[in-house]
């Protein structure tokens, strides 16, 4: 009795490690949520979403076309396929989506166009992500930038943003980085100082926060990193659609 139970046993483990292996898209996001408990919210009728960060979010957007809900001024990557869910799940509240990400942004560039590409727009729900350009730029000798500059830009940032939009839901997105064309072991550990802080930031400001590095860890057991973003910063196909779940996982049905 005593071999079988422990055959049973491991049995089981070796089932649920199996399993793990196998995650889809639903099972990777909702084990990474669970585990970082992610703050979720309702969205109202009427409501303006906007996502702004780097080229990330940009995804090659069109500058020309301006209109909310427009697949060219939405881009390819993440902002897209999270806009066609929420579009395609909440018909009733005719919200209106854009994309001003741009590609090559750092905080302070954010803070430069935030007043016309930003608060302007008056929206409810503001998603940000931003930090990879802060570390790599850094890193690659293009920029002075330091930690604390990120952690006191991004700051100063949403204090504007909550001084002018006081009822704005926050989103902020970690900042993530895995092994890739572009990323090396040398990124490691003083990269996860970013990520350490948004997540800081998002605590502080009463954000929802997207654990992206997270759910990117999880995903490279199903498939190794290069699926999910060949140079270890940009997304693949796969990654935009695993981050616009992750994206649409945080709004309440």
């Amino acid at each position: 009795m005593k071999t079988n139970e422990a055959e049973r046993r491991s049995f089981i483990k070796k089932a649920a490690v199996g399993g793990l292996l196998s995650l889809g898209l639903p099972s990777i996001v909702l084990s990474a949520f669970a585990e970082d408990k992610v703050k979720k919210f309702s969205l109202n009728k009427g409501d303006i979403i906007l996502f702004q960060g780097d080229s990330i979010t940009d995804a090659g957007r069109s500058r020309t076309d301006t209109a909310a809900n427009n697949s060219k001024a939405l881009g390819s990557g993440y902002p897209f396929l999270a806009a066609a869910d929420l579009l395609n799940n909440f018909p009733e509240k005719d919200l209106k989506i854009y994309n001003k990400g741009v590609s090559g942004n750092k905080v302070y560039q954010l803070a430069e166009r935030w007043n016309a590409e930003a608060l302007d727009l008056k929206p409810n729900v503001l998603s940000i992500l931003v930090g990879v350009n802060d570390y790599w730029h850094m890193k690659n000798g293009s920029y002075s930038g330091t930690i604390k500059t990120y952690r006191d830009d991004y700051k100063a940032l949403l204090e504007k943003t909550k001084e002018k939009l006081p009822d704005v839901k926050l989103v902020i997105g970690e900042p993530y980085a895995l092994l890739g064309t572009a990323v090396n072991k040398s990124w490691f550990p003083a990269f996860h100082e970013y990520r350490y802080v948004a997540r800081d930031l998002a605590d502080a400001f009463h954000a929802t926060f997207i654990p992206y590095q997270t759910i990117y860890d999880k995903a490279v057991e199903s498939a190794p990193a290069s699926y999910w973003t060949p140079d270890g910063v940009h997304p693949s196909i796969a990654g935009a659609r695993l981050m616009a779940s992750a994206w649409s996982e945080i709004i309440k049905g």
